[in-house]
């Protein structure tokens, strides 16, 4: 197994909003695939929804209820995508 400091941030939370974590020395075994299919769907979910995001901010008819839908989908966005760069950000610097 993987030392303390080598646990995988995994893209999703606990029931309780607290972070979750992988032990496990195989990158290629079926929590680690699961965990970077989901990655994979939440960077290309955030550049879509960055590409509303501009479209609504363009649309001066656009009133305030949709322009604070769109910023709360954003923080989701950001939150998740931060998640995402912390966990890959660690394995880079772990050497394998």
């Amino acid at each position: 197994m993987t030392a303390q400091n080598e646990l995988r941030l995994l893209p999703w939370t606990g029931p309780e909003g607290k972070p979750c974590y992988l032990d496990t020395d195989d990158r290629e075994g079926f929590m680690s695939r699961l965990a970077d299919h989901i990655e994979a769907e939440q960077l290309g979910m955030a550049s879509e929804l960055l590409g509303q995001a501009l479209q609504a901010l363009d649309d001066e008819t656009a009133d305030l209820e949709k322009l604070r839908l769109v910023a709360a989908q954003l923080a989701g966005a950001l939150r998740d995508v931060l998640r995402v760069a912390t966990s890959r950000g660690h394995r880079l610097a772990t050497p394998e």
